[in-house]
């Protein structure tokens, strides 16, 4: 994983929602590398140091998105602790290194991985991460459901969405929902979703910085919404709001993550929702 600077791999290929991949790495990288860190993540600092992209043009680099995978991680191990041997079908991973997080913190699981996305993004994981025998790539959209015949379910099965359902249609997503619940009983998902109002006051995209605009956000579902899912979409046994993780700082440590359970103020922020399949 040593790139000199001339052996370094291009990323500008990447475009629309598959840039987010790299957005999300620089954020997570820059905080595994903080001397106050938040997250555990050597991986994705050499990654980005084996990139040749702008990162900069992004602009951010918060703590939400090293959060938001602290989370997503919390969840997974909760349920790998269940059913060790389970597979994890990670949809649109990006630049994700979760399995190696995982790994770090639970060596002994025996869980499988399955990467779910577009051959630009596999191309580049397989050039940049190192490979395992438990883990398998399939180079597809989401919403190419065949992904679904080649999970082995007989040990449990654990679905991540990170980054990817609001940036699909309204349809798109719940279509995926559904189709999750109905083939992995006694499995799980989780997924993030922005504010509602992303979509109403940004259009056409949030600007991170003057040099780059990510993608519209057309899906996005209130915690109330979220909830009623146990209720209207068949196989979905429990639906969890899952809390946000302290991060560093004042606003991080305190402020956040009590207006993210605040009643008056909970229909309006984003979700990390966890569904529980019947």
């Amino acid at each position: 994983m040593d790139h000199p600077d001339g052996d370094r791999i291009d990323a500008n290929t990447l475009t629309g929602v598959s840039e987010t991949a790299l957005l999300t790495l620089y954020g997570r990288a820059h905080q595994a590398g903080h001397r106050d860190a938040i997250i555990d993540d050597p991986m994705a600092i050499r990654l980005v140091e084996a990139i040749d992209f702008d990162f900069e043009k992004f602009g951010r680099k918060g703590q939400e998105m090293a959060l938001r995978s602290l989370a997503f991680d919390r969840a997974a191990l909760s349920y790998l602790s269940q059913h060790p041997a389970a597979t994890v079908v990670a949809l649109a991973e990006g630049l994700q290194t979760s399995f190696w997080r995982l790994t770090e913190v639970r060596p002994e699981l025996e869980f499988s991985w399955l990467t779910v996305d577009f051959q630009p993004i596999i191309d580049l994981r397989q050039r940049l991460l190192p490979h395992s025998p438990r883990i398998r790539t399939l180079a597809q959209s989401a919403l190419d459901y065949s992904w679904i015949d080649q999970v082995d379910t007989s040990n449990g099965v654990f679905i991540t969405a990170e980054g990817l359902l609001m940036y699909l249609q309204p349809d798109e997503s719940m279509g995926l929902i559904r189709e999750c619940a109905r083939r992995f009983p006694g499995g799980q998902m989780i997924f993030d979703l922005p504010p509602v109002l992303v979509k109403k006051l940004a259009p056409k995209g949030v600007r991170s910085s003057r040099r780059y605009r990510v993608p519209p956000m057309p899906f996005s579902l209130t915690p109330a919404q979220l909830a009623d899912l146990a209720n209207t979409v068949p196989g979905i046994r429990a639906v969890h709001d899952l809390p946000m993780p302290r991060g560093r700082g004042w606003a991080f440590e305190k402020l956040f993550p009590a207006f993210w359970q605040w009643k008056p103020t909970k229909q309006w922020r984003g979700a990390y929702t966890l569904l529980e399949f019947g």
